[in-house]
């Protein structure tokens, strides 16, 4: 006892610094809030002033605007190719010299003019005639210094220009053509190329001029105050802020300091989670599967959280935290859904930006969520609470904008989007449902009312093979879901457990007296051979639960019902036959356990006292108050109930309960005239 012991303490501890150390990992690293805002959208936050000297610098579209009246009124770089006029001169010469040309020196001559001049690259001499403009630049380098010089880009010629200009002076000053000028088109070629390079350069010299800073907020000056209109200037203010605070912090080392704050905050959050657990509900505290399952489902809700903050604008309210309470609340109590919703919020505030509008929309949907749902038996509950949620995020949205502005002029559509997406999130929290089921072995409420139905292939196998025991088992669950409403237990889980305590008879139905027509197979048996055959319900019972896989919660009512309750009738015939010798009572009692909860507690009572019940020759209020009192005194005389969490008081309540519904049942009828006439 003292290592399982031992080992459960180690399961606490190891989920409670597994989730602190998942948490912390998943916060971000700097000590200022992440605002959320837009562009024509008012600031939702208080003042914000600098905390130190902030540069202003242009917002996008100013620097696009400015880099757009750079590119227009940039004046282009080229490179003079000094190479390609002397090369296309003396090819064109000795063209001339060989062929000759009737004023060939005259040809040479313009062309040489017009390299001097200069042939303009055809892309260089867009830019010219876009720009208007009369001059291009050149850079020089030499030993001393590097210059740049101007070209007067008027007296360009593009390759096409030239020939044109040569083909006009040429035919009106030679009368005999003895080469085409064509011929000359073919030497001239661009000898004044873009500077790509020098281009690139200087232009973005150019543009680090306008993008630089154009102003100083001073430390201690506004940004931005609560209701202004973000224009793109206020929205590159903010981002620059943002940016230097975050990089302030590593630089000074306050990084440190934040993340142990937000460490001890963590650690207080959930030691009073584990505090609530260990005082209010121990059970659920003691045991494994439950204990890991809420450690693990808070933890990774709170991860995903800080996800969506940090990645998605209104990311922090796209979270469903009304799930949380609404899946606890499913396979626990309201208590404990309610303080998990609590743990939840106050992890995830952290990466609020408003605290308090987060704190009171979020408390305010869980509990509305909580209080909507009580207990889930149909798909359809959910859709209810998630229209309830909906309509709860939205009316406390405007309630804290109001608060905060003074008005809803500036009320962001947007915002009742992402409610309604987190609504119809929550809607499908029936899945994680299912899988919760399926991965910590849990039942809900919804598959226990599955189970109920008796057209569940089971239950109808009962009610043809043991049609005795399937009235019985109807019975019992009656008496023990009222008896369970009475004391706050839980109803359902008591009505489905109930219809399944006895499908062990099944195998030998006919040895139970609820199914029995005249013929009792247990004359001529002896007392310990029917008590096994009575006793071994139970065992066949869990092994047909175990192969039609019901829960553990259903197969628990198999186990326990008898608890370690003997089989009083044929102990008794035992001992009267056996006169003075020993009986050995162990082959007359049911191997347990007994009951260890309210559910099953009450329907062992429930169990006896329907079967009890059948054998009153009068039903009258006094009868049976007499019997009811009787097996459940003898039942706890025995010990049986000394398992379970059941008080004394809560007993009494179900006795009067089943005292009043078997009062019901076999109220007295009445008696109808005999016709005397003929």
């Amino acid at each position: 006892m003292k290592k399982i012991f031992t080992k459960l303490n180690m399961l606490r501890v190891a989920l409670f610094i597994g989730a602190l150390a998942l948490i912390l990992l998943s916060l971000p690293r700097t000590d200022h809030k992440t605002y959320i805002y837009e562009v024509n959208h008012p600031w939702s936050y208080p003042l914000l002033t600098a905390q130190f000297d902030v540069p202003i610098l242009p917002d996008s579209s100013a620097i696009i605007k400015l880099q757009d009246s750079i590119d227009r009124q940039f004046v282009p770089f080229v490179i003079e190719e000094r190479e390609i006029a002397e090369q296309n001169i003396e090819a064109f010469r000795k063209v001339v010299k060989e062929n000759n040309v009737v004023e060939g020196d005259w040809l040479v001559s313009m062309l040489s003019t017009i390299y001097n001049r200069g042939i303009l690259d055809n892309s260089v001499h867009e830019r010219v005639v876009q720009g208007d403009m009369d001059h291009l630049r050149t850079t020089h380098h030499d030993e001393a210094d590097n210059f740049i010089s101007s070209l007067p880009a008027s007296s360009m010629l593009t390759s096409r220009q030239a020939y044109l200009l040569i083909d006009s002076i040429y035919s009106t000053k030679v009368t005999k053509v003895d080469l085409s000028v064509s011929q000359i088109n073919n030497y001239l070629e661009p000898n004044v190329l873009p500077d790509k390079e020098a281009d690139e350069k200087f232009r973005n010299q150019e543009y680090l001029n306008v993008t630089g800073a154009q102003g100083i907020i001073k430390q201690g000056q506004r940004i931005v105050d609560r209701g202004e209109i973000i224009t793109p200037q206020i929205y590159k203010n903010l981002q620059v802020y943002e940016t230097m605070l975050s990089q302030n912090s590593s630089m000074s080392g306050s990084e440190n300091f934040y993340m142990l704050g937000q460490g001890v905050y963590i650690l207080i959050v959930l030691g009073m989670f584990y505090l609530f657990l260990m005082v209010y509900r121990k059970s659920l505290f003691n045991n494994v599967r439950q204990i890991t399952f809420l450690m693990t489902f808070i933890t990774l809700f709170t991860v995903f959280t800080i996800f969506m903050a940090e990645y998605f604008t209104l990311g922090l309210y796209l979270s469903p935290f009304a799930a949380v309470p609404v899946i606890i609340l499913i396979f626990f109590d309201s208590r404990t859904a309610i303080f998990s919703l609590i743990a939840s919020v106050l992890l995830c505030v952290l990466v609020a930006p408003n605290q308090f509008q987060f704190i009171f929309i979020e408390m305010v949907v869980g509990l509305v969520a909580t209080f909507s749902i009580q207990q889930l038996s149909r798909r359809s509950q959910l859709l209810r609470t998630a229209l309830y949620a909906f309509i709860s995020y939205s009316i406390c949205y405007v309630v804290t904008f109001v608060l905060d502005n003074g008005s809803i002029d500036a009320l962001s559509w947007r915002v009742f989007t992402v409610f309604g997406i987190n609504s119809v999130i929550l809607s499908f929290a029936y899945v994680l449902i299912f899988v919760i089921e399926k991965v910590f072995g849990f039942t809900s409420t919804v598959t226990l009312v599955e189970l109920s139905d008796i057209n569940n292939p089971l239950l109808r196998r009962l009610a043809e093979q043991a049609p005795g025991t399937f009235q019985h088992s109807i019975q019992v669950s009656t008496l023990a879901a009222d008896a369970a409403r009475a004391i706050g237990a839980n109803t359902q889980l008591v009505r489905t457990g109930a219809l399944y305590h006895d499908i062990g008879k099944m195998e030998s139905p006919i040895f139970f007296t609820e199914n029995q027509h005249g013929v009792n197979p247990h004359n001529g048996l002896d007392p310990d051979v029917s008590a096994r055959k009575i006793i071994s319900h139970v065992t066949a019972g869990l092994n047909l639960a175990a192969k039609e896989k019901l829960p553990r919660v259903i197969r628990d009512f198999i186990l326990e019902h008898h608890g370690k309750g003997v089989t009083k009738y044929f102990y008794t015939t035992a001992l009267n036959e056996a006169g003075d010798q020993p009986v050995d009572k162990a082959a007359f009692t049911y191997p347990g356990p007994n009951p260890h909860s309210k559910e099953t507690v009450i329907m062992m009572m429930a169990d006896a006292i329907e079967a009890a019940s059948r054998s009153l020759k009068t039903y009258t209020s006094e009868s049976i108050g007499n019997l009811v009192d009787n097996i459940i005194d003898g039942q706890m005389m025995d010990g049986l109930y000394k398992d379970s969490p059941i008080s004394f008081r809560e007993i009494e309540i179900v006795k009067n309960t089943f005292k009043m519904r078997l009062g019901t049942i076999y109220h007295s009828r009445v008696e109808y005239p005999t016709l005397n006439r003929p």
